[in-house]
């Protein structure tokens, strides 16, 4: 296939990108390369891609050296006219686009406190710049959307089907309007739209302002961890390779047109795991033992989260594999070899 993929530069966009390569799929890669975590930490999965970062230009196509089917340019999605030349330039030089996969977004739950205004700009305009292309092109669009939409809801585990009106931050609510906008252009233009609800991503290559990344920063320099709520939280902890492996499915499987062609599914584990429980797993994995600091309830943030999974498993045909103890030790070899501890 000829696809686009939007925030190839960050966490899941590299890993599925890298993954749709080595099936020979052929790609545009996206991404603004903003500097909200480290560049350098995003500069490198571009390089694991092949992508000569030092000679990089913003808004100029760079080829890869490693997969010759992998082309990357860098700019924000809302820029549409910047967007639009780079589509139609790929498409001039390769075919016609099958399958946009969206996963470029201004991420962070307690960012969006500070800086609520880069969520409307990226996920929002953007958004809708991503969704523009799909009309014209008539193209399948499978997008990132959160877990964080499920909000103040108390039934656990989550379902597609449970009401997601009570979102508890502004990237929450950015995730929702992602989805009621994506049902609008199904049903006003009939184009298949695939949306999919992350649960706390973990794994190599993972993003620095995550819980499990910033733990074994500190762990690792022998400095204390925050721990909210004492410690009395779980989360539906779901590794990399079983978020990638659900994306590609997504992308493999087109909605019904009945009664709209828009989906939603939950990619989780499908099983909470409490912090506690998740901090001494990488307590282990690291091999060193941390310094707590218990400090309250985060603004912002939910005690609880759990997928429920049965449509993704009815649907797409997903389960994932990979338990906490093998997620998290693959993630400490990684950590240990990139930041030479």
């Amino acid at each position: 296939m000829n696809c686009i993929v939007t925030g190839s530069a960050g966490f899941i966009g590299f890993h599925v990108t890298k993954k749709l390569l080595e099936q020979g799929h052929r790609i545009l890669g996206i991404d603004s390369v903003n500097d909200y975590y480290a560049v350098s930490l995003k500069h490198d999965r571009l390089k694991e891609l092949g992508i000569k970062t030092d000679s990089l230009r913003y808004d100029e196509p760079a080829a890869s050296g490693v997969f010759p089917q992998f082309q990357f340019v860098q700019f924000r999605i809302e820029e549409k006219d910047r967007l639009s030349n780079a589509v139609n330039n790929f498409i001039r030089e390769h075919g016609a686009i099958d399958r946009i996969i969206h996963l470029a977004a201004q991420a962070g739950v307690r960012y969006s406190l500070q800086n609520p205004e880069a969520y409307i700009s990226s996920n929002i305009s953007g958004f809708l710049s991503i969704l523009e292309i799909c009309r014209s092109l008539r193209v399948p669009l499978v997008y990132a959307s959160s877990s964080s939409v499920y909000g103040m809801n108390t039934r656990q585990p989550f379902s597609v089907h449970d009401r997601v009106d009570h979102p508890v931050s502004l990237y929450a609510a950015t995730k929702r309007s992602n989805e009621l906008m994506a049902h609008t252009y199904a049903h006003l233009f009939n184009i298949p739209v695939t949306g999919l609800r992350f649960f706390t991503v973990y794994g190599p290559w993972g993003r620095p302002d995550m819980a499990y990344y910033k733990f074994s920063l500190a762990i690792s320099n022998g400095e204390p961890i925050d721990v909210y709520n004492n410690g009395e939280m779980r989360r539906d902890f779901t590794y990399i390779d079983d978020i990638v492996e659900g994306v590609i499915k997504a992308a493999g499987h087109i909605p019904s047109p009945a009664p709209t062609p828009c989906r939603i599914y939950n990619l989780g584990n499908n099983h909470s795991v409490e912090l506690g429980f998740f901090i001494e797993t990488l307590e282990n994995a690291l091999g060193k033992k941390a310094v707590k600091r218990y400090l309250p309830m985060q603004e912002g943030d939910v005690l609880s989260t759990e997928a429920d999974i049965e449509d993704t498993r009815r649907d797409l045909g997903w389960t994932p594999h990979t338990d906490i103890a093998e997620g998290l030790t693959a993630f400490a070899q990684w950590f240990k070899e990139y930041k030479g501890t």
